[in-house]
């Protein structure tokens, strides 16, 4: 949008004269974004247009944040070559209005809030990994820092200019944004994109029915504090073969105060391959810490070996892992045992041969990840 000068009668505009006399680095950006806090009546909106067509300045696009008190209008222009932000929020201060920062912007932004939104939100779906990018995208923040929990300090605000997101039980998004407050419109906006992923993650977590190699039929689910019974009757169905190649020390059964640690273990979960009322399967993933790998470990019953049950729960561990934004996994294996990585592969992963102390590195692709379990 372009408006033409018009003639005035008060606050002339700086002179274009003296707009040669500013530093270099004021005037690098060809786009600007500025946020304009102004009195909600008629004809307000048309003087500072106005004035902004006086300064030279090209209009680009418009969004109007509802604020108590008023209104307060985010405009992206392109500045007129010379003028400082200095001189722009003093014309605009000349006129009744509050700007007090003006930041560098791209004309890619100008996209209408919605569709931004939903992009944004596809993208984090595509590549949970990426949603603290996505996020800023959303508040146009400066920074947003993954952190624990226990350390988001919610109540400490910063004016505005600072605000942390539960993601889940133990991490948080902290988003800082110097060059303007944030307003109530925009962390409406971020905590509804983070609702939708969060839907997102916990569809993943659904049972899922799977058809074996030999067409049985299996579901893939969860594992929760009441399936103890049942994982125990896994125990003591496997040979002890498959007992020491899982846990790497001889054993007959499962010591049933392990149990619920096993369903349940801190910084992680389990899911189960049930067949009616049995669990024929177990997987576990452990996520890790500030980095992007977990550890997974199987363990099927003999009867269902080489029947595509394996395969099934390693696959719900890397979609259930690269929905908690891991990219990657590890395995440890018995040495000069190669099952762990042919069932990776037959998952549709990317294994690295076993090392020679036997462990197994999994990347996860990111474009087979919504497709692996349908290919078992």
């Amino acid at each position: 949008m372009e408006i033409g000068p018009a003639p005035r009668t008060q606050a002339a505009p700086p002179a274009p004269g003296n707009w040669t006399s500013i530093e270099p680095d004021e005037t690098t950006s060809v786009v600007w974004r500025l946020r304009i806090r102004m009195d909600d009546h008629p004809g307000m909106l048309a003087r500072v247009a106005i004035r902004m067509a006086d300064l030279e300045c090209n209009i680009l696009g418009l969004t109007v944040l509802p604020v108590p008190g008023g209104v307060l209008d985010e405009v992206v222009i392109r500045p007129a070559t010379g003028l400082t932000k200095t001189q722009l929020i003093g014309a605009l201060r000349a006129e009744g209005c509050d700007c007090s920062e003006v930041t560098d912007a791209d004309v890619r932004e100008l996209v209408d809030a919605s569709t931004a939104t939903l992009s944004a939100a596809r993208r984090a779906v595509d590549d949970p990994a990426r949603q603290a990018d996505v996020l800023r995208e959303v508040l146009a923040a400066d920074l947003v820092t993954v952190v624990p929990r226990a350390e988001a300090n919610p109540g400490r605000t910063e004016g505005g200019h600072r605000v942390a997101f539960a993601v889940d039980g133990e991490r948080a998004f902290v988003a800082r944004r110097r060059w303007a407050p944030f307003v109530q419109l925009e962390l409406a906006r971020a905590e509804a994109l983070l609702g939708l992923l969060d839907s997102a993650r916990t569809s993943i977590s659904q049972p899922a029915a799977v058809t074996c190699t030999d067409g049985a039929m299996i579901v893939v689910r969860q594992g929760r504090p009441g399936d103890a019974e049942a994982v125990s009757d896994l125990h003591r169905r496997c040979s002890p073969d498959s007992l020491f190649q899982r846990y790497h020390t001889g054993m007959r059964m499962m010591p049933r105060r392990w149990l619920h640690r096993l369903l349940m273990p801190p910084r992680g979960l389990s899911v189960l391959a049930v067949c009616g009322h049995e669990v024929v399967g177990m997987g576990q993933l452990i996520l890790g810490g500030a980095g992007r790998i977990a550890e997974v470990s199987l363990l099927v019953e003999d009867s269902w070996q080489r029947r595509g049950v394996g395969t099934a729960l390693m696959a719900r561990l890397a979609v259930l892992a690269a929905a908690r934004g891991h990219t990657s996994l590890v395995a440890i294996s018995l040495p000069g045992r190669d099952g762990l990585f042919r069932t990776a592969r037959k998952a549709g992963l990317e294994p690295e041969p076993p090392e020679e102390e036997g462990l197994v590195r999994i990347a996860i692709p990111r474009d087979s990840l919504p497709h692996v379990l349908g290919q078992i």
